[in-house]
Parts: C-alpha cells; structure tokens; sequence
C-alpha cells in the first residue's frame, strides 16, 4: 500500500498541475481538480477559522481585522517535506519562494485587492498557496470566506446570499470533506457551520465538526456533550481546539509554542482531560489527513474512470481538430492532400445523397428547365407575318418547308440563361467546405480549395454548354422529313387549289404552316427536355466527381516548402486550443501513471 500521505501529496501536484492549465474553475464535471478530494473549511464570521488553519500550518500567516478578512477562496496545499527550511509559494508568482510568512500574509492580502478592489467586497476566483514544511501533514485545505447574516457598512445587501452560494458552491460537491468550524461559547444550535453542513451533507458522512474558543466559556460551563456527539451527532467525531489569545497574538508567541500550550491546557483541564488525547489542532490535522487518504483511496477507481474518460474525450477532440503538422515540405504536402480528399469525399456524399444539396440538381431538371422551355418566344416567331416572310423567301430541295433555325438558336440561349446547374454545383462546393472539420483550422487553404473547385466548375459548365449547343446545331442540321409527310395534308375548306401559288398563302394556309412547325419544334423541345440533363450531368456533375481537384494536385505539388506553409497558416485560436487539450491530455495520462503507481504500492 502507498505510504502515508503519499496520495495527499501526489494529489496536491495534481491539483496544482490542473490550476496552472486552468483545468478547474467552480464545478466542471469533467475538471479532474474537482474528481480529487479536498477539505473545505466553513464557518461564521470570528468563529476562529483563521485560527484554526494557522495552528494546523504551525505558522501566523493569515490576514486579520474585524468584518470580512477572508474576501476570495483560499486553496492551500501543504507539502511535508524532510527537513530543510519552510517556505510558501503562490501560483500567481511561480517562481518566487516566501521564507517570511509575514510576506505571505502581506501577499495575500495585497493579491484579494487586486481583484476585489481595496473595498469590502468578494470574488470566487481563488488564491492558491502551497506551503512546503516538516511541520505539516500532507492536506489540501480550502479557507472560505466567513458566512455572515447582515451585510454592514460598504458591503452590497447581497453579500450574506453572495458568501452563502459561494460557500455551497464548494461544500455540494461529493468530493468534497466539511470541516465546520463553531466557537464553542455560542449554542451549537445557532451555528451558521453546521447548519449549512446539516443541508448538504445531512448524514453526515462528509462533516468534521471543530469546536473553538473553548477556553472562553462561561466559567462552570463545558461543551463535553457536543465534544462526544450527544448535543448534535456526526459521523466522525468532533475535535476541540484552543486558539491563541489576542494577548498571545500581541506578543508574537510563536505558533509550535501555542500547540504546547493548548495540548497542556486539555491534559489539565478537569472536563476535558479524559478527551485530551484526540483534542488540539495537531490531532485535527492528522485526523483529516487520514480521512483524505482513505476517501482519495476508495474513489481511486471513480477518479481513474473519470481520468480515461476525459483522455478519450481529449483524443476525440484533437482529432477533430487535427493533429500538430511536421516542419518539413514532404509533412506539409501530405497534410494538404489529406485535407483535399477530405473534401472531396464531402463533396462527393453531397452529390450521392449522403448528405443534403444532390437533390437540388434533380430540381433544375424536372423544374426549372421545362419552365425555361415554355418561356421561349416561339409565338412571335411564328407569327402570320413571320410564317410570311419566311415562306416567301423559302427556297431549295424542300420548298414551301420551314425550318426557323433562329428559334433553335434561342433556345440554346435561352436555355442556357435560365439553368443554375452550375450555381448549384457551387453551392455544393461551399457546403463541403463548411462541412469538412479538418480543413477549418486552415483557412487559407479553404479559400484555395474553393477557388479550384469552382475555377474547375466554371471549365466542367462551359465544356456542358458546348455539348448542348451541339445537340441542337444536330436538330438544326437535318429536319426529320417524316414528321412532316405524317401531317394531315386536307385542302382548306373553301380553298381554290387551281389557283396560282402566290394565292395559296391566305391566312388559313399560313397558321397551318405555322401550326406544323410548332408542332415539329415542341417535338424538338421535348427531344432536348431529356438530353440537356444528360449532356449536363454527363460533362459537370460526373466531371466534378472524377476531377474536381486535378488541377489543384498538380499546382500544388509543385510548390516549395515557404509556399506549403503559407496554406497552412492556422486560425491562432484554433493553434493555441489544441496547444492547451496537448497540456491537458500530457496532464492526465501523467496524473493516471502516477497514481496507479502510488496506489497500490
């Protein structure tokens, strides 16, 4: 098994580990500071907390005065060291030791108003200290700030609910060891500790109860029934101290000095002599020291759980937002192929129907396209006094049959203006963007893949155009002669067939000319209804599947390395989070090896 206090200690750096990454904050479920247990130390206001902390440290260094004293949480990590000389060290200045605890006190003070301001008021952003010291036991303790019931002069009216909901914030934590400090010449009824205890931890389970100032008591008074838990019952057994008098205070008697004399006190004093042996703050600080062990040890299985948990959650996370990228060209260039067919699969899942957009091409087709045909100023071309002039003009191996070629001109072009194939093609393109993780800490990257991609679909649209054009120069090229000799061929009724040509040309004659072209165009119209979609999807949408890309690859690979790493220029948000999960996830695994290897030694 782990030595004493080895787990405390281990638990210690692992919690000042996570605070220097910022890896705890007020109640983050997934923070491994708040999976680690800790002692937190409640009480009212000149209840003796401050003391009580100073006689188990065996050093003055806490700020004093009337009112609020303590305005920010302090967490205080104490280090047992072998010998040597005491010190203090804060997080907030790293690499300056404090060997004079009046520094200390000084520092802390001086640290509340930084963030507090020189005023009355309280933050939750807490102070962290670590002393290192052979006096001590290996404890993390919490200093809270004393509850209250009334807010006095240069304090808001919310402070007493401020205090409270700051206070709770810690002691509602299933890790988290009360200790509730109450001056034993108060009524343990009215102490603000324990009642606030009895509300988060009403078994008890988690609450060590402290009774102070019982040398203040009114003579012929005792506090022996609270002391064994007859007056209000705990779980674990209550503990007596004696802090120093103000008189001592004055004199500067030293702190190992008063633990001599508060041991003496209870060996001599007739009420508590019997209970001398479990009384006085050193016993206090080996008492929650075992009880940290014990309850770090039997969640050690719950806190490594927790431990894997957040180190795959971390894994995920990094992978989605990529791995740190190799100094070199050949690293870079991968790098930059991989994001490429990242995207292209994207963009390809667009297309198929893996994800939404595809379908919009199907639109144009069965929508927008026949709207576009019907568009088409076919009337006014085929206008009586159009029919006219064309017939008369008619000429060659078919004589008296038109066929208006400038109405398949503008259906070309107006075919042409009013389909968005390629606009929904674009759209595509930049959904895929959006959509693929990995290229969004590259956004130079991001804005050369699009402009390939679309420079690509502009080259794929225009080859489409052509093939269309094609189509219908086809149609204009040869006239299907059978549609015309399948025509009804009735004389008008009225008609002077024996008339000469010039005469045949009436009105009637001419809609019928002009009804049969119509009906031929409608039948070319509905020819090319079905083929444009082909010829489109043939040389755009298959086109952008196969070869989206293969003028991208080849550019790029014929850069230099300066040019690969300009493409790279990560968002710095993105660089310095995924600098910070790579602190955390290095934080985690250690704090796993670590405490595998000191638990179970």
């Amino acid at each position: 098994m782990a030595t004493m206090g080895s787990l405390i200690g281990l638990v210690n750096r692992i919690q000042r580990a996570c605070t220097v990454l910022g890896d705890h904050g007020g109640g983050g479920d997934n923070s491994l500071w708040e999976a680690l247990p800790s002692v937190a130390v409640v009480g009212g206001q000149s209840s003796g907390k401050s003391s009580v902390l100073e006689s188990i440290v065996g050093r003055d260094f806490l700020p004093r005065g009337s009112g609020i004293v303590t305005r920010r949480p302090l967490v205080l990590q104490l280090h047992k060291t072998d010998g040597g000389q005491e010190y203090a060290e804060f997080l907030h200045a790293p690499r300056k030791r404090y060997t004079d605890f009046a520094a200390v006190r000084k520092e802390i003070a001086d640290e509340t108003d930084r963030i507090t301001g020189k005023t009355k008021a309280i933050s939750n952003i807490p102070i962290h200290l670590s002393i290192y010291s052979p006096h001590v036991v290996n404890l993390t303790l919490i200093d809270l700030p004393g509850l209250t019931k009334v807010a006095v002069e240069g304090q808001q009216e919310s402070i007493v609910q401020d205090i409270e909901n700051m206070v709770r914030a810690y002691v509602d934590k299933p890790n988290s060891i009360i200790l509730a400090i109450s001056p034993a010449n108060q009524d343990i009824a009215t102490s603000d500790a324990i009642k606030l205890a009895r509300d988060v931890d009403p078994s008890g389970d988690r609450t060590f109860g402290v009774l102070t100032k019982l040398d203040l008591m009114d003579k012929g008074t005792n506090a022996v029934d609270v002391l064994e838990g007859r007056q209000y019952r705990l779980q674990h057994p209550w503990v007596g101290i004696v802090n120093r008098s103000q008189a001592d205070i004055n004199r500067n008697v030293d702190m190992l000095a008063a633990r001599r004399k508060e041991k003496e006190y209870f060996e001599s004093s007739p009420d508590y002599g019997h209970l001398a042996h479990k009384m006085g703050a050193e016993y206090l600080a080996k008492l929650l020291s075992q009880h940290l062990e014990a309850v770090i040890r039997a969640k050690i299985p719950s806190i490594i759980a927790m431990i894997n948990k957040t180190i795959d959650e971390i894994e995920a996370e990094l992978d989605r937002l990529g791995r740190p990228i190799g100094g070199d060209a050949g690293a870079q260039l991968y790098t930059i192929l991989d994001m490429c067919r990242a995207f292209d699969r994207v963009f390809k899942e667009h297309l198929d129907g893996g994800r939404p957009g595809g379908d919009r091409i199907y639109g144009v087709f069965d929508n927008q396209l026949p709207a576009a045909l019907k568009k088409l100023p076919f009337d006014k071309h085929l206008s009586l006094q159009n029919v006219r002039k064309v017939i008369s003009e008619a000429d060659g191996y078919q004589p008296h049959l038109i066929a208006p070629e400038q109405g398949y001109r503008r259906l070309i072009d107006s075919s042409l203006s009013y389909f968005r194939g390629p606009l929904v093609l674009k759209e595509l393109v930049r959904r895929s963007i959006a959509a693929t993780e990995e290229l969004k800490r590259f956004p130079t990257l991001q804005s050369d893949i699009a402009a390939a991609a679309n420079e690509s679909l502009e080259r794929f649209r225009e080859d489409g155009r052509k093939t269309v054009i094609r189509l219908v120069e086809m149609e204009s090229s040869y006239l299907t002669v059978e549609f015309f000799r399948k025509l009804p061929t009735e004389p008008d009724k009225g008609a002077n067939n024996n008339a000469p040509v010039n005469d045949r040309y009436q009105d009637n004659h001419l809609r019928r000319i002009g009804s049969n072209v119509s009906s031929y165009i409608n039948m070319v119209c509905e020819t090319l209804r079905n083929t444009i979609p082909k010829a489109v999807v043939h040389c755009q949408v298959k086109e952008a599947k196969r070869n989206l890309l293969n003028r991208f690859y080849a550019h790029v690979g014929s850069k230099e390395k300066k040019q690969l790493s300009a493409m790279l220029d990560e968002d710095p948000a993105l660089m310095e989070k995924r600098d910070a999960l790579v602190k955390r996830l290095e934080l985690y695994k250690s704090a796993r090896n670590e405490i595998d290897s000191v638990a179970w030694k």
